[in-house]
C-alpha cells in the first residue's frame, strides 16, 4: 500500500492515479444510501476510485456490484481496489461511457435494483480533507457537469433501474429543484432527501437524493457535518463511523 493510500476501517482505497480524489460527498453518498430493500444488484456510474462501491460492498450482502468508469486511469485503480479488498469477488468494474453502457445494458431483462452515483459538477468541498492524505488542493477535486449532464444520468437511470429499485446521488442543494423535476420526467420521484450543512451557521450546500418509480410522501431531513473545525456533530459521526478511522 503506498503513502497516498486512504485507509478506511475495512479497506483501503488507492488513488494517485485518479483525478477524483476522495472527498466528503463520496463517503456522505456511501454510507447514507438507503439498502432498505435489500439490494441484491447494484451498479455504481462514475465510480472514481471505487470508494462508493466499496463501502456498499461493506454494508450490503449484494451478489453483484457494478461499477462503471470512463476515464482509464481511474478504471484501472478501481479495479485494483475492488482486488485488494476482501469482497473482490463481488465487485466488478467496467471501462466504458454511460451512454454505451445504457445502449449495451437496456434491454437486458434483470435491471439493477440500486443505482448509485456520485456525479461529476464542479462546487467547493463541504469540509476539508479528513487526512493529510487525501485531497491536497480544491482544483484536484474539480468536477464538471459537462462529462455528464443531468439528463443524460436520470434518463440512463430510468432505463437500468429495476420497477422496485432506488436511485441515490448527490448533488449541489441549488439544482436540487431543478434536478427532481427533471427526474419526474422519467417517472422518478423523490422518496428521502437530506440536505447537508457544513456547520448549523453555513447554508445547505449538498442534497443527498433518494428515488424510486413510485410516488409516495418525502421523508426530508437535515445533517450537519461539523460543531467546529473537526469537530463532528453526532449524527455526522454515526453516520460514518463504520469507515473513517478516527471516528
Amino acid at each position: 500500500m503506498s503513502e497516498k493510500a486512504f485507509q478506511f476501517k475495512e479497506f483501503s482505497i488507492e488513488q494517485d492515479r485518479c483525478a477524483m480524489k476522495i472527498g466528503t460527498d463520496g463517503v456522505l453518498l456511501g454510507a447514507w444510501a438507503s439498502l432498505e430493500q435489500q439490494p441484491d444488484s447494484i451498479l455504481d456510474i462514475g465510480t472514481g476510485t471505487g470508494l462508493i462501491a466499496l463501502m456498499l460492498a461493506q454494508r450490503s450482502p449484494a451478489l453483484l456490484i457494478d461499477a462503471l468508469e470512463i476515464d482509464e486511469d481511474a478504471y484501472e485503480q478501481a479495479v485494483e481496489n475492488f482486488e485488494q479488498s476482501n469482497w473482490g469477488d463481488r465487485l466488478f468494474c467496467y471501462h466504458a461511457a454511460f451512454d454505451e453502457f445504457v445502449e449495451e445494458m437496456q434491454d437486458e431483462e434483470d435491471k439493477y435494483e440500486l443505482i448509485i452515483s456520485n456525479p461529476p459538477f464542479y462546487e467547493p468541498p463541504l469540509t476539508p480533507p479528513m487526512s493529510e492524505n487525501s485531497i491536497s488542493s480544491a482544483r484536484q477535486n474539480a468536477r464538471f457537469y459537462d462529462a455528464l449532464p443531468f439528463s443524460e444520468l436520470i434518463g440512463g437511470v430510468s432505463k437500468l433501474l429495476h420497477p422496485q429499485g432506488e436511485f441515490n446521488t448527490i448533488i449541489p442543494h441549488k439544482e436540487e429543484t431543478g434536478f427532481i423535476a427533471l427526474a419526474s420526467k422519467f417517472g422518478l420521484f423523490p422518496k428521502q432527501i437530506t440536505r447537508v450543512r457544513g456547520t448549523r451557521s453555513s447554508e445547505i450546500k449538498r442534497s443527498l437524493l433518494n428515488f424510486t418509480f413510485n410516488k409516495t410522501s418525502i421523508e426530508e431531513s437535515e445533517l450537519i457535518i461539523e460543531i467546529s473545525r473537526h469537530n463532528y456533530t453526532d449524527a455526522y459521526k454515526k453516520l460514518v463511523k463504520d469507515f473513517y478511522l478516527k471516528l
